[in-house]
């Protein structure tokens, strides 16, 4: 009997969409061969379902809910493997469903709402669509009831992006406003101070490059350098960058003459950091005809 291990399941699970359970006992069932239960599962799970798992799903949708009382939210992103999918009304029932869920299981990660129950609707949409569907990701804010903050967001028309936000002071218009704000600018931190110092390193191996290629004097190279990671730190902190509706004052500012500040923000937009397939048409279509 073959030793099954946590990787061979994780790998399934990856390349057939299926759940850690099933995969577990197709590779115990088909004694460690990657193959057999692959094709085990297709046959027990639907062949449609099992091929279209191992094809790209990058665009989707994300999606927001926040509580009545404003202390608690949650944002989750949805994803197919086109846009034309996306915009299907059993794919957004189904990122509904999925949002719906996420929200009343206030402790569930993707794993858990997939073994709730949300797997076996996942696999049926797989098997209407046509395509790859997958529940990516999931992050939620909340308050306890007795803090004084707020918890908002602000999806983009298209709901290709969405942040949610958790204030300290102010109110939901605030909240929204710097919401929106960070979904146009997409700031990396809240404060200048809270940029990874593997970002500073980083820039500053670049700005040091491009100012030693002036063939300047060193004190004035140093000064170039110091002077480039200031602008970039001001660029990528939500506080110091002009709001995007009175560019006249910054986000710290705005927040400050409402006596507010901002916790936390979390950013969602549609496929970011995916390895997107890139496939010539005409080569697919010939391809099919060919072996066909």
């Amino acid at each position: 009997m073959a030793n099954i291990t946590a990787g061979m399941v994780k790998e399934l699970r990856e390349r057939t969409g299926l759940g850690m359970m099933d995969c577990k006992k197709a590779l115990t069932e088909a004694d460690g061969d990657m193959d057999k239960a692959i094709e085990d599962l297709r046959k027990a799970s639907g062949v449609k379902a099992a091929k279209k798992a191992s094809r790209v799903a990058s665009e989707g949708v994300v999606l927001t809910k926040i509580a009545e009382d404003g202390n608690y939210g949650v944002v989750i992103e949805i994803n197919a493997e086109t846009d034309f999918a996306a915009r299907d009304d059993n794919f957004l029932d189904f990122a509904q469903n999925a949002l719906e869920l996420a929200y009343a299981n206030s402790e569930a990660d993707v794993a858990g709402l997939l073994d709730a129950g949300l797997e076996d609707t996942r696999q049926a949409l797989v098997q209407k669509i046509g395509e790859n569907c997958n529940v990516r990701r999931i992050e939620r804010l909340q308050f306890a009831a007795d803090d004084k903050g707020v918890v908002e967001s602000y999806v983009h028309s298209n709901n290709r992006i969405a942040v949610l936000i958790s204030i300290s002071g102010g109110d939901e218009a605030l909240a929204r406003d710097v919401a929106m704000h960070i979904a146009a600018v997409n700031p990396l931190v809240v404060r200048a101070e809270d940029v990874p110092e593997e970002e500073i390193a980083k820039e500053t191996e670049i700005y040091s490059a491009q100012a030693r290629e002036s063939g300047k004097p060193e004190e004035i190279i140093e000064k170039m350098i110091s002077g480039r990671l200031r602008k970039f730190v001001a660029e990528v902190s939500l506080l110091e960058q002009p709001f995007v509706k009175d560019p006249d004052v910054t986000v710290g500012e705005l927040l400050k003459d409402a006596d507010a500040s901002v916790v936390q923000f979390i950013r969602f937009e549609v496929g970011e950091g995916i390895e997107k397939e890139e496939v010539d048409f005409a080569e697919e279509v010939a391809a099919q005809v060919k072996g066909s």
